[in-house]
């Protein structure tokens, strides 16, 4: 019998028989090893290997291994949900703590005693370790397949999208449209928790650093308003699947979406500029903020022509152009460049400025260039008049140490957040940090020349930093604003793509790239000039009507 060779990370090497997969290779392995990659392919356990390779295996300390046993304790859920309740619709939503929300379409009420019949019935799913099976379909057949298990939202996205291969997942009775691996078997899904979070619940996954699952749920309520109402937008449009995305822009309906979409964004944001407004006698400082590419510029210059509708003359003031020069930044725990420190700014010179307009006194602003990483000093003369409001944005606009100087009855506080409104079914959701790579991404090339694999590689550090930093203060504002688009992945698609295929395969980064363009691969492309050019998304692919 002839054996394959493969080469682990420290050199040392397995020999695999013909036939033997890797779940069988795998025994002896440290850690819950949920996946592999092959070559820097990540691949599922039950594949079988052809060759000889480089192999490593993917445990739950590592992102994909964190997702895989997200997206399989989530199969498991709904697994257990269709066989105690048939014809029952448990729908998918956002990110909460180190979980993900779900609710019943129907209106089922969500007791604890619901909850622990849940439970109980996933972890004797868990206890049975059963396999799951999975099947690569052609787009026709699965087509088929989805049609004779109702599985309406899945049939649709076949249906419309260009995928022509579709991964399918079936456990017992259940099946499911998934776009990444999962586990071998649901014996590798051993602890969660379900845990009520009204009007649905909330089924939380152990920490990366001790698999032990913390069952508290920090302080989101204003956070979970935005994405309520956002849904309701999604409801508005007709919109809440990418396959029923396809389908409209198959129709040739996609343009009056988008109109619907930015007439929904600039409703919202004029009635933040009436909540100014109304409090014009006793502010002085509207601080905005939220993650990375959350749109935050964009959204100061629409608030601003807002409260000029309103009769109130604002002064923009963005916390970018005071970061210190590239080379004097910090570095993280890793030694990477940590941009997202609060370390990062001339906080020194930032609050003397912040003092001085608001004593009216003028301030030579500086700029920071992002292609250079210096900055540029004495930019710009600025002054603050005595019927202007100040705005200042940036990721930490609401750390209190920002504006520590000034009475907090004299602040208004803002949230960006760019939570997704679609899923790829009921149950498969779509990851918000995903939808910020994309823009930082297009963003990065065409402004800051930055390849999409430093991008890449720069985010998990800027994802570390907004825990820290931003997060922390987003239930301290006093409202928030979803700056996500339901379109808007269809746009970015054709942008992204490119940039995405440029990273060469023997790179750090091409893991993250072909996951991310096995994603974009659901959607159908949208033409960027059907993007008006006040949207936000024009902050990231060009052509906005704004100055930056």
């Amino acid at each position: 019998m002839s054996k394959i060779t493969l080469t682990l990370p420290d050199g040392n090497k397995i020999e695999a028989p013909d036939g033997k997969n890797l779940f069988e290779l795998s025994h002896g392995a440290s850690g819950l090893v949920l996946a592999a990659k092959l070559d820097n392919e990540l691949l599922p356990l039950d594949v079988v290997p052809a060759q000889d390779a480089r192999l490593e295996w993917v445990t739950y300390g590592d992102k994909a291994g964190l997702e895989a046993y997200q997206r399989s304790a989530s199969f498991i859920l709904n697994m257990a949900v269709a066989e105690l309740y048939h014809n029952t619709r448990l729908v998918i939503g956002h990110s909460i703590s180190n979980g993900f929300y779900y609710d019943f379409s129907c209106g089922i009420p969500v007791t604890q005693e619901l909850l622990n019949e849940i439970s109980a019935r996933m972890r004797e799913i868990s206890a049975r370790d059963l396999p799951f099976r999975r099947l690569l379909l052609p787009r026709e057949e699965a087509i088929r397949y989805f049609s004779e298990r109702a599985m309406s939202e899945s049939r649709r996205l076949a249906e419309n999208s260009r995928i022509t291969q579709v991964q399918v997942y079936e456990c017992g009775r259940f099946a499911n449209l998934e776009i990444h691996p999962l586990a071998y078997s649901t014996g590798a899904v051993s602890r969660f928790e379900l845990k009520s979070y009204s009007p649905g619940f909330v089924i939380l996954f152990p920490e990366q650093n001790d698999f032990e699952v913390n069952g508290h749920i920090g302080k989101t309520r204003k956070l979970f308003q935005i994405y309520k109402e956002s849904k309701n937008w999604g409801n508005i449009l007709g919109v809440s699947d990418v396959g029923r995305l396809d389908q409209i822009i198959a129709r040739n309906g996609i343009s009056e979406i988008i109109k619907v979409a930015e007439a929904l964004h600039e409703k919202k944001i004029a009635r933040i500029a009436d909540a100014i407004s109304d409090r014009r006698e006793e502010l002085r400082l509207v601080l905005i903020t939220g993650p990375s590419a959350a749109g935050k510029t964009t959204f100061c210059k629409r608030l601003s022509a807002q409260l000029q509708v309103n009769g109130i003359r604002p002064l923009a003031l963005s916390m970018d152009n005071y970061f210190i020069n590239r080379e004097a930044c910090p570095r993280d725990e890793r030694g990477e460049l940590d941009f997202e420190a609060l370390e990062a700014l001339d906080l020194d010179l930032f609050n003397r400025h912040l003092a001085d307009l608001l004593d009216g006194r003028e301030v030579a602003v500086p700029k920071f260039d992002f292609e250079s990483g210096r900055r540029v000093e004495g930019h710009r003369g600025m002054w603050l008049e005595d019927d202007q409001i100040l705005i200042v944005e940036g990721i930490h606009a609401l750390n209190p140490r920002i504006s520590a100087s000034v009475a907090d009855g004299t602040k208004f506080r803002i949230y960006i957040s760019a939570l997704t409104q679609l899923t790829i079914n009921d149950h498969s959701r779509i990851s918000t940090t995903d939808t910020r790579i994309l823009r930082r991404m297009v963003r990065d090339s065409r402004y800051r020349n930055y390849s999409a694999a430093q991008t890449l590689k720069r985010f998990p550090s800027v994802i570390r930093g907004e825990r820290r930093n931003t997060f922390p203060f987003q239930e301290n504002a006093d409202v928030m604003f979803n700056s996500a688009l339901v379109y808007e992945l269809a746009v970015l698609k054709d942008m992204a793509v490119p940039l995405l295929e440029k990273i060469p395969a023997g790179d750090e980064t091409r893991l993250e790239a072909r996951r991310l363009l096995n994603f974009l691969m659901l959607f159908e492309p949208v033409a960027a000039d059907e993007v008006p050019p006040t949207s936000i998304l024009r902050e990231f692919i060009g052509g906005s009507s704004f100055h930056y």
